[in-house]
């Protein structure tokens, strides 16, 4: 099973990207993941996640602005991000249980 991050890029601040997240190899549903990210220097943060119900978390600073959505016909994870600012500037990874993440994430640069 492999998942792979993309979607990210270089975008003006109140720009949007969508970031997906997708599980290859796998037969079964995701039932729950999440998207965290890592900035220079910084620790990797939380952001987002996403249960089987549907139930969503988002850190404070990206409410009102992330929306995490899932599409098991697709296996894929989805970050919508609206309203971007410098300070979203990271490298995005999801997680899936049990896969686990991805390697690399995907770069997403706000500018100012």
């Amino acid at each position: 099973v492999q998942l792979q991050a993309f979607g990210g890029g270089l975008v003006q601040a109140g720009g949007s990207l969508r970031l997906s997240c997708v599980v290859s190899g796998s037969t079964s549903s995701i039932n729950a993941a999440a998207w965290y990210r890592q900035a220079p220097g910084k620790q990797r943060e939380l952001v987002a996640t996403i249960s089987g119900s549907g139930a969503t978390y988002y850190t404070d600073s990206v409410k009102g602005r992330f929306t995490i959505s899932g599409d098991n016909i697709k296996n894929t994870v989805y970050l919508q991000m609206n309203s971007l600012k410098p300070e979203d500037t990271a490298v995005y990874f999801c997680y899936v249980p049990p896969y686990g993440s991805t390697g690399q994430g995907t770069q997403v640069t706000v500018s100012s």
